[in-house]
């Protein structure tokens, strides 16, 4: 079973047909979607391989939908209920690229992981989103070094650059190197950022993620596959036809990457997988398959 902990809340999707005009109205398509990139991996995930989602969601009539649609897709939800559901307005414009204004509310107040939630996890993925903020960082980093002492393997995802510049870029790299993951997803401005994949090239912090494979996703250019001691791994993303909203590519990237992962071992399979979930998102609003 592949286990994600982190953010499940609401987002609010907005498709702006043109420039924003500041002090007056703008044109634009509004959609309701349950989002946060944890309970994005583990949606798309579910249909490839047994998923759970961890974390925490408000007691309020928003936590009860979102945590509904999530079981809804066949995911085995774990959520510590307290505090206000958070919600995150994603801007979308024509070319697809979002902004996103995050109130991550009661994602960021998970403090605790029974055994239980742990338990036959074969894997654990945790998107850089859930170091941000207490208690959730704190008992981010608990879980995946539980998952990693029962025998697990475990990945992170870089999340953003904003989110890494707030955090800070060396404080990250020392987290990394402290949990070892055996992944760490990023895509091409936040490997560039952490100085893991440059230009194309290893970059140099790569060195003190000695036990990690680095995956760097690079939009339709070709993902770079890193495994410490070994040749770049490149694998070319099939062309895509109708991209209107990017949100939730990158989580379903991971989702297809890691059930393949899990079921084959093969990193250049998984890959693929990765490509293949990711396109299905590209023309629908927010973290959704086809939806509208």
């Amino acid at each position: 079973m592949l286990g994600v902990l982190g953010d499940l809340v609401e987002d609010i999707v907005v498709w702006v047909d043109g420039p924003l005009r500041h002090g007056t109205d703008s044109a634009a398509q509004v959609f309701r979607r349950r989002g946060g990139s944890a309970a994005n991996v583990a949606c798309f995930a579910a249909g490839q391989v047994p998923a759970r989602f961890i974390g925490c969601v408000g007691d309020d009539p928003i936590g009860d939908g979102v945590v509904a649609e999530l079981a809804g897709h066949g995911v085995d939800v774990r959520v510590e209920r307290r505090g206000r559901t958070g919600s995150i307005v994603v801007l979308i414009d024509r070319d697809g690229e979002r902004t996103m204004l995050p109130d991550r509310g009661a994602a960021t107040l998970l403090d605790r992981v029974p055994d239980a939630w742990l338990a036959g996890l074969a894997h654990l993925h945790v998107p850089a989103y859930s170091f941000d903020g207490e208690p959730v960082g704190r008992t981010a980093v608990d879980a995946l070094a539980r998952v990693r002492r029962a025998g697990g393997t475990t990945s992170v995802d870089a999340s953003s650059t904003g989110m890494l510049e707030q955090y800070g870029r060396e404080r990250f790299l020392g987290l990394l190197a402290e949990l070892a993951p055996t992944f760490v997803f990023a895509n091409r401005s936040e490997s560039a950022y952490l100085g893991l994949l440059v230009d194309g090239a290893i970059g140099p912090e790569r060195a003190r993620l000695a036990a990690t494979t680095v995956v760097t996703k690079a939009g339709a250019e070709a993902t770079t596959v890193d495994v410490p001691g070994e040749p770049l791994l490149t694998v070319p993303v099939p062309p895509v036809a109708d991209v209107r909203d990017l949100t939730g590519a990158g989580d379903a990237f991971a989702a297809g990457f890691l059930a393949g992962f899990l079921d084959t071992g093969d990193l250049h399979l998984a890959a693929g997988l990765g490509h293949r979930s990711a396109a299905r998102v590209l023309a629908s609003p927010g973290a959704s398959f086809g939806e509208r």
